[in-house]
């Protein structure tokens, strides 16, 4: 897994404690994106109990907030789906 993932992965699974995470590097897909300065471009699917109760945004902020050094450089853009348990199928 890349370095740039797992510290991801990492990040989240200390801050958030998910039952479920996706992290899919997508910066092939943005080649050559003026204003990347090196970050990169990633989806995450996230399932926490953190969420219950919080709205879309507030999801959202706690994932930004989360991640909040990786996105001074390693990560340029992120799209972000936030779930809480009660969202997803078992």
């Amino acid at each position: 897994m890349p370095l740039r993932v797992e510290n991801i992965r990492k990040t989240l699974d200390a801050a958030l404690a998910p039952s479920q995470l996706e992290i899919e590097d997508d910066s092939h897909r943005h080649a050559g994106h003026v204003g990347a300065k090196g970050g990169g471009h990633y989806r995450v699917f996230i399932v926490s109990a953190k969420f219950s109760g919080r709205s879309l945004i507030g999801r959202h902020r706690m994932v930004y907030e989360a991640l909040a050094d990786q996105m001074k450089g390693d990560i340029h853009a992120l799209s972000i789906v936030a779930k809480a348990p009660e969202e997803v199928g078992s």
